[in-house]
């Protein structure tokens, strides 16, 4: 152990310099906010997909401050849970505006945070050296639907009782273990006063414990490896003589700027939607979420929240009829791997094995449609994993793919928004035809993409980055 070390100032230095070296001395606060930000040197050439992680961060110290003052007020219990949140909207000062801050900030934390991936797709962002980076960021996605599932039957209302009621119940097709997971999800043979307790100890505590740790270290690991960029290009292969990329810049005060204005602007549209729209048309709020929550009346149609509904899409898609088109997708992707793959034989095999298996369970003498779109469900999430090892372009940018490229990203765009607009509406025949066509192209978009992903004409990738002023 060394001795200790207090860093000596001039005795007319500010008092606020003095103060900050005496922390400094017990505690690497500056050294901490230069490696995370005031000395990070990030690429020069980022635009404005590059502010949707920071107003993440944003959104979060958002909700955590409204959730803080909101538990203030609620009472976790079924009996007193609705008129709590009345209590808070009508009679705490100001209490509507927190409620609706909390509430519209949820919508937008998905927003965000969709947006957030979507430059990853257009940038190449996971690819390496930045798999773990996207590991992180997926984890993050998890806990946040965690999150936002476990709030949502807070208010108890007529929506969040029976989403909550629809969903858990979804565990129940799960062979062998389903019903007893669904019973102790809920804590009870319905939902009840037990599954709000606990729901409330996850909203409040656990998760949110689980996802400051995980951001954590997904910034740790981001600022290990450093940013990605616009062209897809490595800046710390070029270093300068002061040992920093040639191409980049100190994140403070160049990209605070830049993220303050991209802040500023997300809280213009917030602040619209809070004073003006916090229900924006039944998607934020639905209109059957300002009735009390009542076992013995269902509403006409359960949906969950918009932000799930394209994976909901997926469930409902799963249908007895198409299971014979998921059959023959699955026969026909298993003799594409063979033909096509550069996997050894016995990894064929082992794959071969395991789609027969997968058949055979899809004949409806086996296992029933529902179990299988809870599977494909999970799995729409899932995929997105697996993501860094599924892109086996050259490339990372969208820059330099092929132009056919963007037509493919554009198209599973479509497909996303498609399935997230129809699970928000009652089912229809032609609606139904349109999710299973999407659900198709959305999993054959990332299942064939070691191949595609590597097809047509590559643009040749700068040495340096391209800088445009904006």
């Amino acid at each position: 152990m060394g001795a200790f070390k207090e860093t000596k100032l001039p005795a007319d230095a500010p008092a606020a310099q003095k103060a900050l070296g005496w922390i400094d001395d017990r505690f690497p606060l500056t050294k901490l906010w230069n490696d995370q930000w005031g000395r990070y040197y990030a690429p020069k050439s980022f635009n404005y997909w590059y502010i949707f992680g920071s107003l993440a961060m944003f959104v979060l110290v958002l909700q955590i401050v409204t959730g803080i003052f909101l538990t203030m007020h609620y009472k976790p219990d079924a009996n007193l849970a609705f008129n709590s949140v009345e209590y808070i909207m009508r009679e705490v000062p100001w209490g509507w505006l927190v409620r609706y801050m909390h509430s519209t900030g949820a919508s937008a934390f998905f927003i965000v945070v969709y947006l957030h991936m979507t430059r990853a797709l257009l940038y190449g962002s996971y690819r390496k050296p930045r798999e773990l980076i996207w590991l992180f960021g997926f984890a993050i996605f998890l806990c946040l639907m965690a999150e936002a599932f476990f709030g949502y039957l807070l208010p108890w209302g007529q929506m969040s009782y029976w989403g909550a009621q629809v969903i858990v119940n979804l565990f129940g097709a799960i062979p062998l273990i389903g019903p007893d997971l669904s019973l102790w999800i809920r804590g009870d043979y319905v939902v009840s006063d037990a599954t709000l307790n606990r729901f409330f100890a996850f909203h409040v505590i656990a998760i949110p414990l689980v996802l400051l740790g995980l951001v954590a270290a997904h910034l740790i690991a981001l600022h290990e490896v450093g940013s990605s960029n616009p062209d897809g290009i490595e800046v710390k292969e070029n270093m300068g003589p002061d040992g920093y990329p040639v191409d980049s810049i100190p994140s403070h005060p160049y990209y605070t700027v830049h993220d303050l204005f991209g802040v500023s602007v997300f809280l213009l549209i917030f602040s619209a939607v809070v004073f003006f729209a916090p229900e924006m048309g039944g998607y934020f709020l639905e209109y059957n979420n300002f009735l009390p929550g009542d076992p013995l009346k269902t509403p006409l149609h359960i949906a969950p929240t918009w932000y799930f509904t394209p994976f909901y899409s997926v469930l409902r898609a799963t249908t007895a009829d198409f299971m014979w088109v998921l059959m023959a997708a699955v026969a026909a992707y298993v003799c594409f791997l063979w033909l096509k793959s550069k996997l050894s034989f016995v990894t064929k095999v082992i794959i071969a094995v395991i789609a027969i298996v997968a058949i055979i369970g899809m004949l409806p003498q086996v296992l029933d449609a529902k179990f299988w779109g809870v599977v494909f469900f999970g799995g729409s999430v899932m995929i997105l994993a697996f993501l860094p090892w599924l892109d086996h372009s050259p490339v990372k940018s969208m820059r330099y793919r092929p132009s056919w490229h963007k037509y493919l990203f554009a198209l599973l765009a479509v497909a996303f928004v498609a399935l997230g607009y129809l699970g928000t509406q009652a089912p229809s025949v032609i609606g139904t035809i349109v999710s299973q066509v999407a659900t198709l192209y959305y999993f054959a978009f990332f299942l064939l993409m070691p191949w595609w992903s590597t097809m047509g004409t590559f643009k040749k990738v700068p040495d340096r980055v391209v800088f445009h002023a904006h």
